[in-house]
């Protein structure tokens, strides 16, 4: 296993790393309370090794066969590396997400629900499941419906299966703020307290400071580590 290192003060981590401790000190809260998944999706194993290299452990990606292409490697060299898968999945890769990814964000309807209570059964896998939520009412995106959000934490918690939170992907160009807030309201009514494991899983690169003051416990970061697609 390879040693971590702390991250060279003028980089990309370690600038995250700061922010983030500015946005949790003006919450009151602890830097070690916020998860950093760093999104390393459409970015090639040469440009994610740099950041284990400096301790990031946690990583994000939004297809199954792109992960099972890049990660099988890495985690030879980085073993303690947790992979989140981040994007929508489609429910006939539900076995194969559950034997690769160590969370998903993305539950978002009861045939998806089935197909992962079926493939944990099979596996021996349980893998936490954040409940993904279109506050935005943005079908293109997924996401379960907030009407629709109680039957499916009722039908997940009678399937067994290990809920990790809420997740939110708020619509672009529009103040993310009041969408954070709307989905910690929503978490705390559904009975999902704000400490861990119950998680809520909001923020990425532009607004992860507002999402962090709004209770976010994992924020999903990709351009500002490892800059914009295709530089």
């Amino acid at each position: 296993m390879e040693t971590p290192q702390t991250p060279p003060a003028e980089s990309p981590l370690a600038e995250v790393q700061s922010r983030i401790a500015k946005a949790c000190a003006i919450a009151r809260r602890k830097p070690e309370d916020v998860t950093l998944v760093a999104v390393s999706k459409t970015h090639p194993s040469a440009r994610i090794e740099p950041l284990l290299e400096q301790g990031q452990r946690v990583f994000g990606e939004n297809r199954v066969q792109e992960a099972q292409d890049k990660w099988p490697g890495l985690r030879e060299r980085f073993p303690d590396a947790e992979l989140h898968l981040i994007g929508q999945l489609q429910s006939n890769k539900a076995e194969e997400a559950v034997m690769l990814f160590d969370c998903i964000h993305s539950l978002d309807r009861p045939s998806l629900l089935k197909a992962l209570a079926k493939a944990f059964d099979k596996t021996g896998r349980r893998v936490p499941c954040f409940v993904q939520v279109d506050v935005g009412e943005e079908e293109q995106k997924g996401g379960c419906p907030i009407a629709s959000l109680p039957e499916l934490l009722a039908q997940a918690r009678a399937a067994d299966i290990p809920l990790a939170g809420l997740m939110c992907l708020p619509p672009q160009d529009i103040e993310p703020a009041p969408f954070f807030a709307l989905l910690d309201k929503l978490a705390r009514d559904s009975g999902l307290p704000e400490e861990r494991p119950w998680g809520r899983s909001m923020g990425m690169s532009g607004d992860f400071e507002a999402a962090i003051q709004l209770g976010a416990t994992h924020i999903r970061v990709g351009s500002a580590l490892f800059g914009a697609r295709g530089t």
